[in-house]
């Protein structure tokens, strides 16, 4: 056989035993693989703006034992006021996994909901973001509920916000293709699971009309999702009849918890900060639901504009709170040894002091877009996560959050094309 003829022969049965590339229902091309690198991720925005030179650069001492190595006392400057809480473990978490002490905030403005947008869309946002719309680009939310199995619950994607206010709308999008249909379940623990919540619960028979109205209130905060429009009701996050009654069993227990003072101090503190109760029920959500996707945040720190000393108190509670959570995440069935923690502020804090002063005369921060305001630190640990790796250089940003999440649940090829600004943090994976 002549060579020409050969090679032609060859490509014809080549062509025969190719599979033709097909389009998907969704306009993507191929299926997805399922390839994952673990099956859940936890991811913590340490937020409220957090300064790298008082967290990671332990400027004043290691206010953050349970995450970072090192014995630095607090510093005698700071001392007073600084209720330090024991530490829970000997082995600090970044010994479990991936630290990038230089991490950044890059582009847009440094507040607070600019921050939590870009980590939760992998997007940096401008100017024009409107505080009282979804944002223009899809949350991470979207991208798992919709690329992942269409058959996949609800109840596996939760947003667990410590304060209400904008945050409700970083659920979904007004993104094309997209939007409330892919959104997750979201609770605001602080506002919900509190003493007088559970008292006007507890007595339906009895309400006046300020109660009553927080009643409905709750409902349609539980039900409707905030105020979604109509035509989207009819799937997405609204959860089926059978996940529905699943959740309202575990919110009766929740609720009864609280009105019998279960919570006052679960974890023998004394006390139980915003932060605390975020994340106290966060793990409550995890041990219930073992959610595939949940995303928690913090925002004590922000006391930082008005007193320093609190801020450095707060950041600490944080630290101590997020251990919980990694200690939950390891004793978990469905959850141990298949998670991936990620924790990043959502900024940080300007190099300069502001002119208020707190009790111990120590001046305040804010966040106006200085070099500092964008240093923040990113870490992970858990399932296949290199352990013991710190990264001291400049390196990773906050858009990269939301693609190395796709990539750990198997799903980063079928976000469309040129939509996300960040890379994926691989070099964090064994």
């Amino acid at each position: 056989m002549k060579r020409k003829q050969f090679i032609k022969n060859a490509a014809l049965t080549a062509a025969g035993s190719m599979v033709v590339p097909y389009i998907l229902p969704s306009g993507r091309l191929f299926a997805a693989t399922g390839s994952r690198r673990a099956n859940h991720v936890v991811f913590c925005l340490f937020a409220g703006g957090v300064r790298n030179l008082e967290s990671i650069h332990k400027a004043e001492g290691n206010l953050m034992r349970n995450m970072l190595n090192g014995t630095e006392a607090i510093s005698a400057d700071i001392a007073p006021g600084i209720v330090q809480l024991p530490s829970l473990t000997s082995t600090p978490l970044q010994n479990a996994g991936t630290l990038f002490k230089e991490f950044r905030y890059a582009s847009g403005p440094t507040g607070h909901y600019n921050g939590h947008t870009t980590a939760i869309t992998g997007k940096y946002s401008d100017e024009s973001i409107q505080l009282k719309q979804p944002p223009k680009y899809p949350t991470i939310f979207e991208y798992y509920r919709k690329h992942t199995s269409p058959n996949t619950s609800a109840l596996n994607a939760w947003w667990v916000s410590n304060a209400l206010g904008p945050y409700p709308y970083l659920n979904y999008s007004m993104f094309d293709g997209y939007g409330a249909n892919y959104g997750a379940n979201m609770i605001q623990p602080s506002s919900i699971f509190n003493g007088s919540s559970a008292s006007v619960l507890g007595n339906p028979l009895t309400l006046s009309q300020t109660e009553k109205s927080k009643c409905d209130m709750m409902r349609d905060f539980m039900n409707g999702q905030f105020k979604i429009p109509q035509a989207a009701l009819s799937s997405g996050i609204v959860n089926t009849v059978a996940d529905a009654e699943h959740l309202q069993t575990w919110l009766n227990t929740m609720i009864y918890q609280v009105a019998n003072g279960n919570i006052e101090n679960p974890w023998g503190t004394g006390f139980m900060t915003g932060d605390m109760v975020n994340v106290y029920f966060g793990i409550e959500v995890m041990k219930e639901f073992k959610p595939e996707l949940m995303v928690i945040n913090m925002t004590d720190v922000d006391i930082a504009h008005f007193d320093y000393t609190q801020y450095a108190n707060a950041i600490g509670v944080a630290d101590y709170a997020l251990y919980k959570l990694w200690d939950a995440i390891q004793t978990t069935p469905g959850m141990a040894n298949d998670t991936v923690l990620i924790v990043v502020p959502e900024h940080g804090r300007n190099q300069d002091a502001n002119s208020v002063i707190d009790a111990y005369g120590r001046y305040a921060l804010d966040h106006n877009n200085d070099q500092m305001s964008r240093e923040i630190f990113c870490m992970m640990a858990g399932k296949g996560v290199k352990q013991g790796q710190v990264f001291s250089q400049q390196q990773g940003e906050s858009v990269d959050v939301v693609p190395t999440i796709a990539n750990i649940l198997g799903f980063v090829n079928e976000i469309p094309f040129g939509v996300l600004d960040g890379r994926v943090l691989s070099e964090a994976f064994a």
